[in-house]
């Protein structure tokens, strides 16, 4: 076998970030993962949200129904309460 004639080549490259680059990089993960942290609260906040609104539709129609049933088919002013009466449009015929 032959001998290597020319000598091996040290490997140049670095070997580990500089503390100021390991800094830098360590600060825009960290706030990466605060974001998203505060994304993921957000989020369940608007599902929470989303989930109470529902509920409060529901209790609009509950309440709309019973409207309905003590002054007929009707629509009313929610400024002032007035009750405007929808006419029957087949009595008219």
């Amino acid at each position: 076998m032959a001998k290597r004639k020319t000598p091996k080549v040290k490997d140049l490259k670095p070997k580990q970030l500089t503390t100021q680059e390991l800094k830098s990089l360590q600060d825009l993960v960290n706030t990466i993962n605060r974001a998203q942290l505060e994304v993921g609260g957000l989020e369940s906040r608007k599902h929470s949200l989303l989930h109470q609104v529902a509920g409060f539709q529901g209790q609009l129609q509950e309440l709309q129904k019973g409207f309905e049933d003590t002054y007929g088919k009707a629509d009313i002013n929610i400024t002032d309460g007035v009750i405007n009466y929808v006419e029957d449009e087949q009595a008219n015929s």
